[in-house]
Order: C-alpha cells, then structure tokens, then sequence
C-alpha cells in the first residue's frame, strides 16, 4: 500500500500550508493575538485542533482535569494548563479570564446514564461563565441531525447543547458534522473493523441511510475558521464532505483502499439499536458503551439540509476531501504509525480514576500482589524497548490463549477488551489506553505502570520496571489487587493458578527478547524473536 503524505494537517509543528495560512491569528491593535479556551482538549478532535491553533499563531489555555495527562502531550508546552472540571463553575470562571474565543468539543458518547442532565449542566455553566468573563465566540462541534424524527438520547443532548449556547448571550456558532473519517475516530474504526472482518455482512436496515462523511482535516479546517468570524455570527452550520453515502458504500469504498474485495451486504430489519451496538462490539474494537451511539446517529438518514456555511467560511484551499481520499489518508497514518489522537484514549465512565496508593498507604488495607524478578544481560534501554512496547499487536508476551479470554469476558460485561489496542505501536506517554488498561505513570527507562480499566471487583494495578545497579540490570514485575468485599478476594483466589502462568512468563519472555535485541543489535531483533517464540 502506498503511504500518502498527510504532513500537512498531521505534523502541526511544521509550518503552515495553504489551509492554514488562511486561518491565522489576526493580532488586535496592541499586536496581542487572540486567547483561545478549549474544553476537551484530550479528545480526539481536541488534541488535533489544540497545535494547530498555537501553529495558527493564538494564545492557547485549555481546561482539564488531569494535568498529568496534558502535560504527557507534546503540544503541553506550548499552552497554559488550568485544572479543573468543565461542570465547576469556579475552574471555568477562571480557565475563562481574559479568553476571547471558547472552543467547546465537549462530549458524553462514552458517559453513563445520566449524560444528558451533565450536558445541560456543563452547556449552562459555560455559557454563563463566557458571559461573565466577556467572552466573545464559542465555537462548538455539535452533531448532524434530521429534522421532524425522534432522535436519538446522544444525538438529542448534543442538539439541546447547540441551542443553549445560540440562546447565551455570547455568539455562538454551531457545526454539526456527521460522521468523522480519520486515523482513530471510532467511525472510522467501526467501518474499518466491519469491512475487515466480515466478507459477507447481514446488517441492520440503517445499511441504506444515506450519510455524508466528512474528513477530521475538514473539520479542523472549519473549527479554525470559525475561530476568526465576525461577532455577529450567532448560528448553527452543517459541514459535510463532498460525497453523500450510504453506509454500505462507505464499507465497499474502504475496501477499495484496503486492497479488499467488494462485501456483500444484506440490510436485516430485525437488529434494533441496542442488539446491533452488541454486534458491532464484538467484531470491532469499538465497545459497546461508544458503539450505541454512533449506531443510534446512524437509524436516519443524515446529510447536510444546505450549504449556508459557504457564505461565512469557503472551502478549504483544493476542495473538500472525497471520503476516499480521507480513508486512504487514515490508512496511510495508520501504516506508519502516526496516529495523532485516537478514541482508544478517552476516558470511560466508571472506570478506575484513583491513582496507586503510595506503599506506606497499605497499612491497614486489604491487598494483593504478585512480585516477580529476574537478572538480565541486557542493556537497560534493550529492555525498555520491549516493556514500552507491551500490548496491541506485540501482544502481552505470553499467556496469549489466557489474555485473549480475559479480553473477550470484560467485552462481554460492556467493557473495552484487548481490542481497544493502544494508538501508536511504539511510542507510550500517560493517559494512554493499552488495551484494558491505563498507563498512569510513565518514567522512559525505568517504569511503565498500568492501572486497569476492565471489570473487576477492586482496583488493579501492574507496574513493570528496570533496576540499574552496581550489580547489573534487573527486571522487575509487579501487580497489584485492591479487593472490594469477598467477591474480590475470591476473584483473586481463583486467578492465582493464571497469574502464575502469565506474569512468570511475562518475566521470562520479556528478558528473553531484551537479550536477543542486544544481541541481535535491535529491535528488530526482538520481534523476530518474539514471531519465532509464539
């Protein structure tokens, strides 16, 4: 497959090209550049648009609530970081000081029952906190929708969230994008991941819908536009690709890219919303939490009703990008592993948020762990390379049979499974999702420690790290268990027997494979061994 050259929206710190140039900061008369606040800044639209406003040439504050997280990003120095929650109106009254334009890409696709009131909730507080602080703009990516039909709790909160920020006192302007094709938008995983696995498809009737897909660089380019509108622009915008779909096409045009042969496709009327987001959470990474609603935004036909956005921002220099051309560019990232943001990375509700206590902290508590060392003649940076590289397609180095069980139980119980992979195949940094787990804290070179995020009955934790001492270089394994009640004394119980065949060879394979890649002068070298050894 080729590798198209998507540098141009991909890699922010370049300079920018033609779409860009158009898009940069205007300086007022003092030569101040505007202040920008973006609330869901470590989403996938939010940690793309965030360094291409700073390349844009604006101020950039963003508000969330893990500094750790932003601070991982590689943009984190660029900006200013304000701790807080987007439902406190303290920490968005002061993210808000001095703002000129608020950028809000604020979304619960992945939250529990209650998502809408926290909408409504977070969509007051904003607007409030905006016109206090004399705010100028909001910016906001809303949804796609039909008129006169019911729709669906997601796609409905999002439009209720639109209108209260038309119905503020600051000028708001609205984009409601449709479905989003891009290297790591769940969308696009969810097409991507179907059209791979299935040759022969029976779907649900919503297969015909037509719907008008829009490429993630068409989205940013709007979003930056919209940044620059005149004051007096208070409105909703429908943004869309140049191409109108239905579902089944979409799946037959990735093919196309991927090299794969057209899919027959048999629209069933049977599969309701909730039996077809099992469907899709089964055979795709997607789970089934995400996977609801972007199938709830698929029951109805969803194209643009005009084409008023072209009289207050025109098209991207060279056109709006075919649906085609924007699944070649995705897979083209993908290949190379660059991947810039990846809905494998954001946050589920219900999931563990506490960080690992300190050990002094256990005093008094109930907890188990599982320790393990082993001497090594590997180079210490040989063995990081391995532990940095745990999870995705390197897999877990070992048990593989007995991972994927556990993966496939936590889909079943609506959690992410080992599925979910991690964004980029080599690279790690906090607040990375590796399958069902979290990386909380990373220290290049001597600690990865992972914090679970599948079901248990505790709090799961596994901490991988390299000792150098005089004595030589030693890896070391440890995990965790926090049980809660006798449930999870008896889940630990019973995984005893596992543990003991899959973190023993986790130690074994993982000095293995360090001590090949140093003799072997790389990494290479290590994932030929790994390939030979399973």
């Amino acid at each position: 497959m080729s590798r198209p050259d998507d540098r141009a929206v991909q890699e922010p710190r370049s300079a920018p090209t033609g779409r860009e140039d158009a898009l940069r900061a205007v300086r007022d008369e003092r030569g101040d550049s505007p202040r920008v606040l973006v609330l869901g800044a470590t989403g996938y639209i939010g940690g793309r648009l965030v360094p291409r406003l700073v390349a844009a040439g604006y101020r950039v504050r963003v508000l969330s609530r893990s500094r750790e997280r932003v601070a991982a990003l590689p943009w984190a120095d660029e900006v200013e970081i304000v701790t807080g929650d987007a439902a406190d109106p303290t920490a968005v009254g002061r993210a808000m000081h001095e703002v000129d334009v608020v950028c809000y890409l604020l979304h619960s696709m992945a939250s529990g029952a209650d998502f809408e009131r926290l909408d409504r909730e977070i969509a007051r507080t904003v607007a409030g906190e905006a016109e206090r602080a004399g705010v100028s703009r909001i910016v906001y990516l809303g949804g796609l929708h039909p008129e006169g039909v019911s729709l669906s709790p997601h796609l409905r909160s999002r439009k209720e969230v639109g209108d209260l920020l038309l119905a503020s006192e600051v000028p708001a302007v609205v984009l409601q994008a449709g479905v989003v094709i891009g290297s790591g938008s769940a969308s696009f995983e969810m097409v991507r991941h179907l059209t791979d696995v299935l040759p022969y498809m029976p779907a649900p009737k919503w297969v015909r819908n037509f719907i008008q897909p829009i490429a993630v660089r068409d989205v940013l380019y709007y979003l930056l536009a919209a940044v620059r509108l005149a004051p007096e622009v208070n409105r909703a915008l429908d943004i869309g690709g140049p191409d109108v779909l239905r579902y089944g096409q979409m799946m037959n045009g990735y093919a196309l890219e991927a090299g794969l042969g057209q899919r027959r496709i048999a629209s069933l009327p049977v599969l309701t919303p909730r039996l077809a987001s099992h469907w899709v959470g089964l055979v795709t990474p997607v789970p089934r939490r995400i996977a609801r609603p972007l199938v709830e935004s698929l029951q109805h036909p969803c194209v643009m009703r005009d084409h008023a956005i072209d009289a207050f921002i025109p098209p991207p220099p060279g056109g709006l990008t075919p649906y085609r051309a924007a699944v070649r560019l995705a897979l083209g990232r993908i290949e190379i592993d660059a991947v810039e943001t990846s809905w494998v990375d954001a946050r589920l509700d219900g999931a563990p948020s506490d960080p690992l206590p300190s050990d002094p902290d256990w005093a008094g508590r109930t907890v188990f762990t599982d320790v393990r060392r082993r001497r090594t003649s590997a180079d210490p940076a040989a063995v990081w390379s391995v532990v940095s590289r745990i999870g995705g397609a390197n897999g877990w180095y070992s048990a593989s049979v007995l991972w994927a069980a556990r993966g496939w139980l936590d889909r079943l119980a609506g959690g992410v499974g080992l599925q979910r992979g991690r964004r980029n195949r080599t690279r790690i940094a906090e607040g990375d999702a590796i399958d069902v787990w979290r990386v909380e804290r990373v220290e290049p070179g001597r600690l990865l420690r992972l914090r679970a995020e599948m079901w248990t009955p505790g709090s799961a934790w596994l901490e991988l790290g390299i000792d150098d001492t005089a004595g030589g270089v030693e890896y070391w394994q440890r995990a965790v268990f926090f049980p809660r009640g006798l449930l999870g004394r008896l889940y630990w119980l019973a995984m005893l027997p596992f543990h003991g065949l899959i973190f023993s060879g986790m130690v074994s394979r993982i000095v293995a494979l360090a001590e090949a890649a140093d003799r072997g002068g790389g990494t290479g070298s290590a994932d030929r061994a790994r390939h030979r050894s399973e």
